[in-house]
């Protein structure tokens, strides 16, 4: 359904749905692979107007859910949005690029040059006064206490973020690595397709997501850097999601070794099974209101225990950092 809105959601919590419409119509933008791209001359000038005017509405301690995509970060994001306290922005990428236009690693809304890692020197004053006024009015418009992004590749930019925003709360969830890259293998080979020239995908537009992962990022690992060269040439999706796994669950357990005041692991696996026990640490953690039974309820109802997808053949050379990944996250391993 449209925002990702269903029939328990407008049963359990109908007023929350103006919330919902109002971050899919105007605050998060179209990007590729998805309908109605038409809307987004509106959406950047309903920005552009936004960061003229005074901030409508102080931002306290915005929730960031990071991780790889495809590993249950949307379904985290729609229990988070059922909280009374709580508006739901669902990769709000175009928001991120009206504010600093080198972050777009798909290629959704500019060609230019883009960087995976954001430091804080790059949060500039008006980067930071373009953020808080666009979350102020965020919530202004939303009636909503606090902002829950879903931007998995912030997790490459948590410095940056907590130069805007230094009371940020951080929320990396994982997922087994197995499960995640079969799911991208899947999305990416059920919503690619081609434009004319263009070939866009879960890599953006002609692999440009891949093409940045395997020169700015690869080169960090120095058991993947070796095989850098011949990774631009890989096409096999699902060695190309391990390796997205594989750097992305690295850089959240740094982030968890470096600033575990602000950063939090959220394993799915568990949050399917438990949801009332693990979203309640969730809760506490980002100080939140513990009482909203109807959030929990929701939570129960909408979040099942996922069945296992089965281990597929790696390329040689990741091979031995995967199964690393996956023991360092403690997830079995199928030798």
């Amino acid at each position: 359904m449209i925002a990702q809105l269903d029939t328990l959601y407008l049963k359990m919590r109908p007023w929350k749905v103006w919330s919902r419409m109002l971050s899919y119509a105007l605050f998060e933008g179209r990007p590729l692979t998805t309908s109605g791209r038409w809307i987004n001359p509106f959406v950047f000038a309903h920005f552009a107007l936004e960061k003229k005017l005074p901030q409508l509405k102080r931002v306290q301690s915005p929730i960031f859910i990071l991780g790889t995509g495809r590993s249950g970060t949307t379904v985290l994001g729609m229990v988070l949005s059922m909280h009374r306290e709580m508006g739901f922005l669902n990769e709000p990428k175009a928001l991120w690029h009206s504010a600093f236009s080198g972050e777009d690693l798909i290629g959704s809304y500019t060609r230019d040059p883009a960087q995976y890692c954001l430091y804080a020197e790059a949060a500039t004053p008006i980067v930071k006064n373009s953020m808080r006024r666009l979350f102020g009015a965020y919530l202004f418009a939303t009636f909503s206490k606090r902002v829950v992004d879903k931007y998995p590749e912030l997790i490459f930019r948590v410095p940056f973020v907590r130069a805007i925003f230094p009371d940020a709360k951080f929320l990396f969830l994982v997922r087994n690595g197995w499960d995640t890259c079969h799911s991208i293998d899947g999305w990416s080979n059920r919503l690619g397709e081609q434009i004319g020239s263009e070939t866009h995908d879960w890599w953006g537009v002609n692999r440009r997501k891949w093409h940045l992962l395997v020169e700015q990022m690869v080169p960090k690992h120095a058991d993947l850097a070796p095989y850098a060269a011949d990774m631009q040439g890989w096409v096999n999706q699902t060695d190309m999601a391990a390796v997205e796994w594989i750097i992305t669950m690295r850089a959240g357990v740094a982030l968890l070794e470096q600033f575990p005041e602000y950063v939090i692991k959220v394993d799915y696996e568990a949050l399917c099974v438990s949801p009332r026990k693990k979203l309640a640490s969730i809760i506490e953690f980002v100080e939140a209101d513990a009482s909203d039974e109807i959030f929990f309820q929701y939570a129960e109802k909408t979040l099942r225990p996922t069945k296992f997808k089965p281990p597929f053949a790696l390329h040689a050379s990741i091979e031995k950092p995967f199964l690393e990944t996956m023991q360092k996250l403690g997830y079995p391993v199928n030798e």
